[in-house]
């Protein structure tokens, strides 16, 4: 009897804050080019690099990202890291998820590769997952040191950031086109944003 094909799943963390069509095409064309069998979202429940910076709540990021889920095939939402107290380190949730007939797949943006010195377990990441770098207007890296397994899938480049769509939420402008009309729903209905919900 053959022994059973490993899942090859990946897996795309962030604080989701709000999810974009960023996040979406980076999923999808990295599932497709690399013939991953499904693509986990993963918001983070303590993103400590990210402290002070973070607008919506781990529940309601979650509710966003299972928004953005909706209807894509092959992307899921995952409550792995919401779950887990303290801070969110990617070694933790990669061991989380890790089995004996799977592979992962951590897909990371050029900039969060360059940001990966700074990381916590970086050397168990290493041993754990293959890097998916996302390119995204010519820009590329490659993990610290030696050892790392890394493929790389280059993305349209689309002028869009969760910074800027929390900006233009404040502004009470529209950011319909630029976020799943179901994150758009998600955010009018959880008041998320204000002033743009407002009324």
């Amino acid at each position: 009897m053959l022994p059973p094909v490993p899942e090859r799943l990946g897996i795309l963390g962030g604080t989701f804050d709000p999810p974009h069509i960023g996040h979406v095409v980076a999923a999808v064309d990295a599932r497709a080019a690399l013939a991953l069998d499904r693509v986990l979202l993963i918001p983070a429940g303590d993103p400590w690099q990210k402290a002070g910076t973070v607008v919506a709540s781990p529940a309601d990021r979650l509710a966003m990202v299972e928004a953005t889920c909706e209807g894509v095939e092959g992307l899921e939402p995952s409550e792995v890291e919401v779950r887990r107290p303290g801070p969110t380190v990617t070694a933790d949730t990669l061991e989380a998820l890790a089995a004996p007939a799977r592979e992962l797949f951590l897909l990371l943006g050029a900039d969060a590769v360059a940001n990966m010195g700074t990381w916590r377990r970086l050397e168990a990441t290493r041993a754990l997952a293959t890097v998916v770098v996302i390119e995204r207007g010519g820009a590329s890296a490659h993990p610290p040191g030696e050892g790392w397994r890394v493929a790389h899938v280059r993305i349209p480049h689309l002028e869009v950031s969760s910074r800027d769509l929390r900006a233009r939420l404040a502004a009470g402008r529209p950011v319909d086109g630029l976020v799943p009309p179901a994150v758009v729903r998600c955010i009018r209905e959880r008041r998320l944003y204000v002033p743009y919900t407002r009324g």
